[in-house]
């Protein structure tokens, strides 16, 4: 039956809770998928979420844990002793339990690590650590299915057997020498038609897909999307296997690095929630509208520049928020579909090839909105010239933007700047002010005055 979290069913919990009956909570949740119990950790106190985590056992609330935002999770955890921490994270798989981990205090972390019960895997947890945060190496776990290539297929089944039982979910069987070094793939199938005395190296594949500890997480993304990889290995330095890194950790990646473009592109300086504290979401907020302040303050003093026109011409200054907009839309226009390309590793060839074909695509573009726009002049028995002025105008200023649009993004990529930050106000803003000081240059040199 699927669970749903009725009004019901969890003032039902919240009341278990108020009269610590741990034994009702275990019968009533013993069967309860740990997603759904993070659907309902997020809808309790912190201090009632830790309660009901000290209820149910770890194998299921750690999974639930690594369900919640980071914030929620840092919350209940403050209400959990060092030693009901360790006991969650001796159930996750390393690179989770390193994640969590890495959110503690340093003097929590070194506590919660003396405790845990398996060495390795603290130990595991404390190489982690280690790594730079954006890197394969972060990104990885340590649980992995290991054979050497020297053994038989008998000697290698037994060997799995004993690997598997610490491993959730078994991706792909990893053939190393007997230094440890990554030599390979095993085929289950070629393993289980081979005979029980065939060796390893005998019927493993030597092709294999690999990224090193330093590699950058958005190429191990793009290398496990290209190749449609469920997993792949990690090597070292000396191509020594350290462990792996499966889609589910790349899906979170991936979703963590969209909502962060999307909140950049919408002039948002840092990843922050809807429920996140009035002045972090102010921090995060205020520096584009300061640049969104100045580029206003910019286009009022290039108007005042030409109170001629406005006085000769006061047509023209209803126009300027639709120059001012062209100019906006079609540099967003462009700079999100190079943003995406570069995400994607599509933009390929010299900077002048893709200029040239974004220069034609905006004549074509601004061609068609010029007509338009002279042919809505018509229809309101404007004066001709003005509809002249405006059209070209329109076009001048959206050819511009489509290149800025294009140019910036890909500048910035090179520079090692994040290119989402060219969707958002930044393009906006500096088109705005390109654009209403080209339409009244334009009009000048038009109309004369």
């Amino acid at each position: 039956m699927k669970f749903q979290l009725t009004t019901n069913y969890l003032e039902k919990i919240i009341r278990l809770i108020a009269k610590k009956d741990g034994n009702v909570i275990r019968d009533l949740l013993h069967e309860v998928h740990f997603a759904d119990i993070a659907e309902l950790l997020e809808e309790l106190k912190p201090e009632e979420a830790a309660y009901l985590i000290k209820s149910l056992e770890s194998k299921i609330t750690s999974e639930a844990l690594m369900e919640l935002d980071e914030d929620d999770r840092e919350k209940i955890l403050s209400y959990l002793s060092t030693k009901e921490i360790a006991k969650e994270i001796e159930e996750m798989d390393t690179d989770d339990a390193a994640d969590v981990v890495a959110e503690l205090d340093d003097h929590i972390q070194k506590k919660v690590i003396e405790i845990i019960e398996d060495e390795e895997h603290a130990s595991d947890i404390v190489e982690l650590l280690t790594y730079d945060k954006n890197t394969a190496g972060a990104l990885m776990a340590k649980e992995l299915v290991q054979v050497k290539e020297t053994w038989t297929v008998a000697g290698c089944v037994r060997e799995m057997r004993r690997q598997a039982e610490n491993i959730t979910r078994v991706h792909s069987i990893y053939v190393t020498d007997k230094d440890g070094k990554l030599k390979g793939r095993l085929s289950l199938k070629d393993l289980l038609t081979a005979s029980v005395k065939t060796h390893i190296i005998d019927v493993y594949i030597p092709k294999v897909d690999f990224v090193t500890v330093t590699t950058e997480d958005e190429e191990v993304a793009r290398i496990m999307q290209k190749y449609d990889l469920e997993a792949i290995p990690v090597v070292d330095e000396n191509g020594i296997l350290v462990g792996r890194i499966t889609i589910d950790d790349i899906v979170d990646f991936i979703k963590e690095e969209a909502e962060k473009d999307y909140q950049m592109a919408a002039g948002i300086s840092q990843d922050v929630e809807a429920d996140d504290s009035i002045l972090e979401l102010t921090k995060a907020r205020l520096p584009w509208l300061v640049l969104g302040l100045f580029g206003g303050l910019g286009s009022v003093y290039i108007l005042q520049g030409f109170e001629e026109a406005l006085f000769n011409y006061p047509i023209l200054f209803f126009f300027t928020p639709l120059i001012a907009a062209m100019a906006g839309n079609v540099g967003v226009q462009s700079s999100a579909i190079i943003v995406q390309g570069l995400a994607n590793d599509v933009v390929k060839g010299s900077l002048f090839y893709r200029l040239l074909k974004e220069l034609g695509l905006a004549l074509i573009n601004g061609t068609i909105l010029g007509l338009l726009v002279i042919f809505f002049g018509f229809i309101v028995d404007q004066d001709f010239i003005v509809s002249i002025t405006i059209a070209i105008s329109m076009l001048v200023v959206i050819i511009i933007a489509a290149l800025i649009g294009t140019f910036v993004p890909i500048i910035l990529d090179r520079k090692g700047i994040d290119p989402a930050i060219a969707t958002g106000p930044f393009i906006t803003t500096s088109n705005d002010i390109f654009g209403i000081f080209l339409f009244f240059y334009i009009a000048k040199l038009i109309l004369g005055f």
